[in-house]
């Protein structure tokens, strides 16, 4: 049974990566926004902000990184809705094909385009005098995190393709998750906003996976940050999986 699912997985994913790399125009969307949100910052902002870094783009990749991902799990819920509108499922489903397959193959397809997006980013942040003394573990630790963050934004991008009536309200759930970054230590030290915004901004899911990120990326111990950060993220990840699941059944009963 695992090596009917695994198969038919692959053979769907392949479909699903076809589809992106014919419009490629999606990745670089994608990496467009947080590009632009990183060079306003850095060249507009930066000099503004004392943050204590030596280098504000050092000090604001993390966070950028957490806004391309959200921008790039909105497609997700697009294509999704789309492959369910299209009737694409029903046929899938009247295959010897097992049904959990289709719905993995959009999720490992979010992944695999939101790290080339991820890759692109961090390369512009690299042109813009981004340096990281980070060693191999800590830049694997790094990637464990992102792909970890992906995966629970993913699953709730898989929850609003199902459950969105329209094409529009399939990829709005993301304009939250893009805007969740700016009430966090992504762009200023949490130390400089008022009583209430510092209280949320402390201890909301973004700002302990910001914060863990950067101190990979500058070599400094990430003490118990790392253990929140990674708690949100599987916390994230299994309630929003174990909801997009309930409804993918309910959708193909």
């Amino acid at each position: 049974m695992t090596t009917h699912v695994l198969g038919d997985t692959t053979v769907l994913l392949g479909r699903s990566l076809r589809h992106v790399t014919r419009s490629p125009d999606t990745v670089i969307t994608t990496a467009v926004m947080p590009i632009a949100m990183m060079l306003m910052f850095v060249y507009v902002f930066g000099g503004a902000i004392d943050t204590g870094s030596a280098s504000y783009v050092n000090y604001l990749l993390p966070g950028i990184l957490l806004i391309t991902i959200a921008s790039g799990v909105a497609y997700t819920a697009l294509r999704l809705f789309t492959d369910l509108k299209s009737g694409i499922f029903e046929r899938f489903h009247s295959m010897p094909i097992a049904r959990p397959a289709a719905l993995w193959a959009h999720v490992l397809t979010s992944l695999v385009a939101n790290l080339v997006s991820l890759v692109i980013v961090v390369g512009v942040a690299l042109l813009m005098g981004f340096r990281s003394g980070a060693g191999p573990a800590a830049w694997l630790a790094v990637a464990g995190i992102l792909v970890l963050f992906t995966l629970a934004l993913t699953w709730i991008a898989v929850l609003a393709g199902l459950s969105a009536k329209t094409a529009e309200g399939g990829s709005a759930f993301s304009y939250p998750l893009i805007f969740l970054p700016f009430l966090s230590s992504a762009f200023v030290p949490t130390a400089t906003m008022p009583g209430p915004v510092r209280a949320f901004a402390e201890h909301q899911p973004v700002t302990s996976i910001v914060d863990t990120i950067r101190d990979l990326f500058t070599g400094q111990p990430v003490g118990s940050d790392i253990w929140t950060a990674l708690a949100w993220c599987a916390g994230i990840l299994v309630v929003a999986y174990l909801f997009a699941t309930a409804a993918y059944r309910r959708k193909i009963s």
